[in-house]
């Protein structure tokens, strides 16, 4: 703590041997746990917590963009996740300080129905799909439908189209991401983890935007509550330009692995 530690991050791997088990009820049961210990670790340091999901098929960097954007490491050797992992990273908007909850969950078929609970809450999510691989982009709707099935109708989305450093082995033309997030209504960037290309922008305009939607919802209840339009003080709409964060000055860790 104190005036330096502008940026504050706890990393947790959360491991999931789900096979050990043969009850359904222990596995939500025990998913339940892990996501209270999540929940505990919010601290009193900040305005708000927004909690937000990555999704997309396996391979295709969920992980990877994950600790570029938390720890600003990359590994080539990352493994698939197993069950979720998630990360916090505290960003200013404006003069608020705001904890985003990052869940990265696995994109393996056989935690869909356990991965999917985590939707639930999610503010922002980011949709990710790899360039280099057309059947992940092919399977984007896919995932958009669940997100949209599991979570709110405000949910903030931006579509990622991942790896774009592999501009060799491109399957997917950036056109094509950006006539299905128009389509949809999304956002839309490229992104390459490996190289720290346009990460930064992925989380903090995702950030920005539930920020900017937070804030025009409090506007609206102080509406409808007879108080005007006149947002509460300190409690501004910032531009997405206005959304910052510095790197990382010290990282601690907690392993949980069952």
């Amino acid at each position: 703590r104190g005036s330096l530690l502008e940026i504050s991050i706890t990393y947790r791997y959360l491991y999931f041997p789900l096979h050990r088990y043969s009850s359904l009820f222990f596995q939500f049961t025990y998913i339940g746990t892990l996501y209270n210990m999540a929940e505990e670790s919010y601290e009193e340091d900040c305005d708000y917590l927004f909690k937000a999901v990555l999704i997309g098929d396996s391979a295709v960097g969920k992980s990877n963009l994950l600790s570029r954007f938390s720890r600003d490491e990359f590994r080539l050797d990352s493994k698939p996740t197993i069950g979720v992992d998630f990360a916090y990273r505290n960003v200013r908007v404006g003069d608020k300080t705001i904890k985003a909850q990052i869940w990265d969950t696995a994109g393996q078929e056989r935690f869909r129905a356990i991965t999917s609970s985590y939707y639930r809450g999610a503010l922002g999510a980011l949709l990710i799909y790899d360039i280099t691989r057309r059947q992940t982009f092919q399977n984007i709707k896919k995932w958009l439908s669940e997100l949209r099935d599991f979570s709110s109708s405000e949910t903030v989305i931006v579509l990622v189209g991942n790896k774009s450093d592999l501009r060799q082995s491109r399957e997917v033309k950036e056109e094509e991401g950006r006539t299905l997030a128009e389509l949809e209504g999304l956002y839309f960037l490229e992104t390459s983890a490996l190289e720290n290309q346009n990460v930064e922008e992925a989380f903090l305009s995702m950030i920005g935007r539930i920020h900017e939607v937070l804030i025009q919802k409090i506007a609206l209840d102080n509406k409808s509550n007879g108080e005007g339009t006149v947002v509460p003080a300190g409690k501004e709409i910032v531009d997405v330009h206005e959304v910052t964060a510095t790197r990382p000055l010290s990282i601690s860790f907690s392993n949980c692995c069952f």
